[in-house]
C-alpha cells in the first residue's frame, strides 16, 4: 500500500463523515503522525474517539476560512488529504457565500499552507456535481464541458482548478477524487437521514423533495475510502501532476426506491408519500442534478471495483442511521 511513503499526514475535515474514515484508514496502515484539522461545524470528535488518546493523532480545532496558526501543522507533512467542506448542496441556492468561503476560500488557504510547508502529495475531495447535467451517462472523467448547475458544484470545480494550478506551479502530485453520493453509518445529512428524521416524527406520511424519479449512484463509505487509496497509489507511482478519478458505484437507484427501503427498515406500512417538487421537471431543489451515474472504468482498470450495490449501501446506511437516531431519542 502507501504506508512506506507517509510518515506524517494531515486530514482536513478529519472529524467529519468521509474524513473520519480516511483517518481510520491512515491509522490502520501505520502512518506515524496524523493531524486532524476540523472546526467541528458538521464533524464530531465521536467520529475519531478511538484515535484521540493515541500518540499518533493530534487534533487541531481551527476554521480554514481564516489563515492562522493551524498552517504550522503542515510542517514536515508528507501528504494533505483535504476533506473539509460544507457538504449541504441545497444551501448553495439560498446561501452561496457559505459554499464560496467554506469550500473554495478554505481550499485556497490549505493550498497556501501546503506551498509554504512544501507538502508534495495531495488528495482533494471533489464531487460528481462538477459535471452538472452530463449528456453522457455513465459519465467519464474526461467528459466536457464541465458545467455545474449549483454553487456547490462550481466551487468544487474551482477547487480542482486551484489544485491543478498549484500542482503545475509548485510540483505537487494531486489526486482529485470526484465522489458520487457517499453514504454510511456516520452520515448526518442527505436523503436517508432526512427520511428517517421525518418518519420518526410522522410514521404515516413522508414528504419527498422532488417527484421521486431522481436517480443517482450511491457508494458505501468504506468502499469509497478503499477506492480512494487505490487511486492514490496509482497517482503517486504512475500518475502525472494531477490525476482525476471518479469514485462511485456501477448502478443507481431512484429516490422512491430509497424511500421504500427506509420505510421497510423502519418496519412501517401504508406510509403515504407526499411529493414536493421544487422545479417543473421534478427536482428536489434548484441546482439538484436529477440523474447521476459515474463511469468508473478508470478505477476498474487499476484493480478496484465495488462489492456493495447502491441499493445495499442504502439499506446498510438506513439501518445504521435508524439505530443511531433511535438510541439518541431514547437516551440509550
Amino acid at each position: 500500500m502507501v504506508v512506506k511513503l507517509f510518515r506524517k499526514a494531515v486530514v482536513t475535515g478529519g472529524a467529519g463523515f468521509i474524513g473520519s474514515y480516511i483517518v481510520d484508514k491512515l491509522a490502520s496502515i501505520g502512518v506515524e503522525e496524523i493531524v486532524v484539522i476540523d472546526n467541528l461545524s458538521s464533524g464530531t470528535l465521536d467520529n475519531i474517539k478511538e484515535h484521540l488518546n493515541r500518540k499518533y493523532l493530534r487534533f487541531v480545532k481551527a476554521d480554514l476560512k481564516f489563515f492562522g496558526d493551524w498552517a504550522n501543522s503542515f510542517r514536515d507533512a508528507d501528504i494533505v488529504l483535504h476533506f473539509a467542506a460544507n457538504p449541504e448542496v441545497r444551501i448553495s441556492a439560498t446561501e452561496p457565500r457559505i459554499h464560496f468561503e467554506e469550500n473554495l476560500l478554505a481550499t485556497f488557504n490549505v493550498l497556501e499552507a501546503s506551498r509554504k510547508n512544501d507538502v508534495k502529495f495531495h488528495v482533494f475531495a471533489s464531487s460528481s456535481t462538477v459535471y452538472g447535467e452530463a449528456k453522457k451517462i455513465p459519465t467519464p472523467e474526461d467528459y466536457h464541458p464541465l458545467n455545474p448547475i449549483s454553487v456547490y458544484g462550481a466551487v468544487k470545480l474551482g477547487g480542482e482548478a486551484l489544485y491543478t494550478a498549484y500542482s503545475n506551479l509548485y510540483g505537487f502530485k494531486t489526486l482529485i477524487a470526484r465522489y458520487a453520493n457517499i453514504i454510511g453509518p456516520r452520515s448526518t445529512h442527505g436523503v436517508i437521514v432526512d427520511f428517517v428524521k421525518k418518519l420518526m416524527k410522522n410514521p404515516q406520511e413522508l414528504e419527498i423533495l422532488g417527484d421521486g424519479t431522481q436517480r443517482k449512484s450511491y457508494l458505501y463509505v468504506e468502499e469509497a475510502v478503499d477506492a480512494t487509496f487505490h487511486a492514490l497509489k496509482y497517482a503517486m507511482e504512475r500518475g502525472g501532476p494531477v490525476e482525476v478519478f471518479n469514485i462511485g458505484n456501477e448502478d443507481w437507484v431512484t429516490v422512491i426506491e430509497i424511500a421504500d427501503i427506509v420505510v421497510e427498515e423502519m418496519g412501517l406500512r401504508n406510509v403515504k408519500y407526499k411529493f414536493k417538487p421544487a422545479t417543473p421537471d421534478g427536482r428536489g431543489w434548484p441546482g439538484d442534478v436529477k440523474l447521476m451515474l459515474l463511469d468508473i472504468t478508470k478505477l476498474k482498470r487499476i484493480g478496484w471495483r465495488p462489492r456493495i450495490s447502491s441499493r445495499e449501501a442504502v439499506r446498510l446506511t438506513a439501518r445504521s442511521v435508524i439505530q443511531r437516531m433511535w438510541a439518541s431519542s431514547t437516551g440509550r
